[in-house]
């Protein structure tokens, strides 16, 4: 960093100095706002000399690229025109797809849309449905637990999830919901080198480690490389559906935009 006494003008209006590189200033108000609130007074002080370090070799780096570059390597008059172009671009059709988008994807169109596409959603990984549950080693009525993990009577549902309300670590009820089965093993300690064989030998699981006892009843799976179920992909074909959207909407836009070109004789081609 520069001296101080290097940086103080004579002149009153450059008084706010703080640093100079070659014809670059930085000034006080530059920094304004960098210190968040709460700091402790030393702190601030590291952190606006730290900004000022890097603001100065920044400016070091520019000033030796501006002196040892080439004068049409130092040309960007077209690129920032590009750049500008493409942010006006940008912004320009965002508001229009924000004013014209329908965002209601129906579930029919969703269903289509996944029925003439399924070579698209083929699974890459192992996925099940099944609901879980991780207890203390210690905790009561495990011969029960098990009884309502296994059981599909809506009373003995309602006692898994109140035993799990107050008792369990770590649940999930949602059985239909589609899981990675990667996403599993990270939280039941499951043991297997072969997932599509394990998936389809077991349907009940009860391991355990020093300290609690874990339950997984599997309610179907499905294996990588084969057609993903729909609502496994529902939030991805959604998704699909508004981008085709947003695309024609823009591709929409350019057209009418060049039609009204040629209908007022906005441009004027040579070739």
């Amino acid at each position: 960093m520069l001296p101080a006494c290097n940086l103080l003008s004579s002149d009153n209006t450059e008084s706010d100095i703080i640093a100079v590189v070659g014809e670059r200033k930085l000034h006080r108000s530059d920094v304004d706002g960098i210190v968040p609130d709460g700091v402790y007074p030393e702190d601030s002080v590291r952190i606006i000399r730290d900004y000022i370090n890097s603001w100065v070799r920044k400016q070091l780096v520019v000033q030796k690229a501006e002196k040892n570059l080439p004068e049409q390597m130092k040309n960007f008059e077209f690129q920032i025109e590009d750049y500008r172009n493409s942010l006006l671009t940008y912004q320009y059709e965002k508001e229009i797809v924000s004013q014209k988008l329908d965002t209601l994807v129906s579930d029919e169109e969703i269903l289509g849309y996944y029925e003439q596409n399924q070579e698209n959603f083929l699974l890459k990984d192992n996925i099940i449905k099944g609901i879980y549950v991780k207890v203390p080693s210690n905790a009561p009525d495990m011969g029960k637990l098990k009884v309502w993990m296994k059981s599909e009577k809506e009373e003995d549902r309602e006692k898994l999830k109140d035993y799990c309300i107050n008792y369990a670590t770590n649940f999930f009820l949602e059985e239909e919901t589609w899981l990675l089965f990667n996403d599993i093993l990270k939280e039941i300690p499951i043991r297997t080198y072969d997932q599509e064989s394990y998936l389809k030998y077991n349907r009940f699981v009860e391991t355990w480690d020093s300290s609690s006892v874990y339950l997984l009843n599997i309610k179907g799976f499905r294996i990588k490389e084969t057609i993903s179920p729909l609502n496994f992909e529902v939030d991805k074909i959604r998704s699909i559906i508004l981008n085709k959207r947003k695309l024609e909407i823009i591709r929409q836009l350019e057209e009418d935009i060049y039609q009204e070109g040629v209908r007022k004789k906005n441009f004027v081609t040579f070739i």
